[in-house]
């Protein structure tokens, strides 16, 4: 993708942000949404193969797969393609919705990042009890790539999580492609996206929850952790950003193993069968083959 269309991106997605200001604005009395909203994803992603509380892992697949959405997104849309794929490989595949706004249907991923970690720990905690399997696998896309990392450190995540996989994960906050930067000459507007959008906020780099959160090091020990990112990232920026430091830590450029995929940052984890073999093998690297981009023919 040329640098410019990559910075038109990046402005377009920092102006839906600011435009999705408004909605929780004018939404604040609004009730959360009823549990039932809840149920009903869970009931749409069974029906695709997934959620399917009744899955009991095998012996070749002993450990659940959680699927954690990024910014924007929720539990159905954003696994759409990777959900299915791993179904057909013999997984059992749950996805949460978190981190929901008042008033705001289907956009997810907005709330306080701390409060979708509890979120997900008490999620892990359902999958576990209903599959019967000592630890679940998390795989997470942008934010979701990132905010399992809290429930590791800070929330007990990591007696109950053997691997986390990050697909264009927000590690170490973005710039997006420096237009961040721009906060600052306009007053008022850094701090309304701290009040009614704070997952926002929090993936700024620098922001005060990823100083918290990568204080002292980006991993904890006993979970392993993979990342898939891609150099046409246009949200998360640098890309490398997205790496991880420490033991049990694989960083993938998606590139590397196959130099002509174009893939940016919502395809990498909505639609990309290469990054999808990638995740297979991080799952389950005992039984991993060769990524190419052949891989897409899998």
């Amino acid at each position: 993708m040329l640098p410019w269309k990559r910075a038109l991106g990046s402005l377009g997605a920092l102006l839906l942000a600011t435009t999705l200001l408004v909605a929780p604005a004018a939404a604040a009395d609004t009730p959360a949404p009823a549990p039932t909203s809840v149920s009903a994803s869970a009931a749409a992603a069974s029906s695709r193969g997934w959620n399917d509380y009744s899955c009991k892992p095998s012996a070749a697949h002993p450990r659940p797969v959680v699927l954690v959405h990024g910014t924007f997104a929720n539990a159905i849309d954003n696994w759409l393609g990777l959900a299915p794929y791993l179904v057909d490989r013999g997984y059992c595949v749950f996805s949460l919705d978190h981190g929901q706004l008042p008033g705001v249907p289907l956009f997810h991923g907005l709330g306080p990042i701390d409060a979708s970690a509890g979120q997900l720990a008490v999620y892990v905690d359902r999958v576990l009890a209903a599959t019967g399997a000592a630890e679940v696998d998390i795989v997470g896309h942008s934010q979701g790539g990132m905010m399992p990392r809290h429930y590791l450190k800070f929330l007990g995540g990591a007696a109950k999580v053997n691997a986390l996989v990050g697909i264009a994960p927000s590690n170490h906050g973005t710039t997006l492609l420096g237009l961040t930067g721009l906060l600052r000459y306009f007053p008022g507007i850094e701090d309304l996206l701290t009040e009614k959008t704070p997952a926002l906020a929090d993936q700024v780099a620098g922001s005060p929850f990823l100083t918290r959160l990568n204080a002292g090091g980006d991993t904890v020990p006993g979970v392993r952790y993979t990342v898939i990112a891609t150099r046409y990232d246009e949200v998360v920026t640098p890309y490398r950003t997205q790496f991880l430091s420490g033991p049990d830590v694989r960083n993938v450029l998606l590139q590397d193993l196959c130099p002509v995929d174009f893939s940016e940052h919502a395809a990498i984890g909505l639609i990309d069968r290469v990054a999808f073999h990638e995740v297979a093998n991080a799952l389950d690297p005992a039984r991993a083959t060769p990524t190419t981009c052949a891989s897409v023919f899998d």
